[in-house]
């Protein structure tokens, strides 16, 4: 399985910056764009879902063991560990299929892999916990 290595954060509309800086910096005019050249975000009202947010140290301590792995690429105990996770329940901020990944956070005593999870997003240390099987997430904050 390829784990994709954690990206950079990324920045919207650099290809646009450039583009208007070129025109301008050219002596050129710069039209504003349409209005269906807009974000779809700006044209409708988007879901809007709560994530919360958790200290590190307050995770469960099966919870870091699953960052650690994270952070060095594995090994990892379940076959699903590191496949896209797709944002069906609508809860996280809405992004392109591939950018979220999950991996499993070991249940003690459970017969299954059981309801925990990391769900990590293409940014450094966007990292979410789901101790409720997607139902909720909190960010997880390194700082505090």
């Amino acid at each position: 399985m390829r784990i994709p290595p954690r990206m950079a954060p990324r920045i919207a509309g650099v290809g646009a910056a450039f583009a208007l800086t070129s025109a301008l910096l050219a002596g050129g005019a710069v039209a504003a764009p349409a209005p269906a050249a807009l974000a779809p975000a700006t044209l409708a009202s988007p879901q809007v879902n709560a994530v919360g947010d958790i200290c590190y140290s307050k995770l469960p301590a099966q919870a870091h063991d699953t960052l650690d792995l994270i952070e060095k690429g594995g090994p990892y105990p379940y076959e699903q560990d590191g496949t896209v996770f797709k944002n069906r329940e609508g809860v996280l901020p809405s992004q392109s299929n591939g950018y979220y990944h999950e991996y499993t956070v070991v249940t003690p005593g459970a017969p299954t892999r059981g309801a925990k999870r990391i769900v990590t997003g293409d940014k450094a240390q966007e990292d979410y916990y789901t101790g409720d099987h997607y139902k909720t997430f909190d960010l997880v904050k390194y700082g505090c």
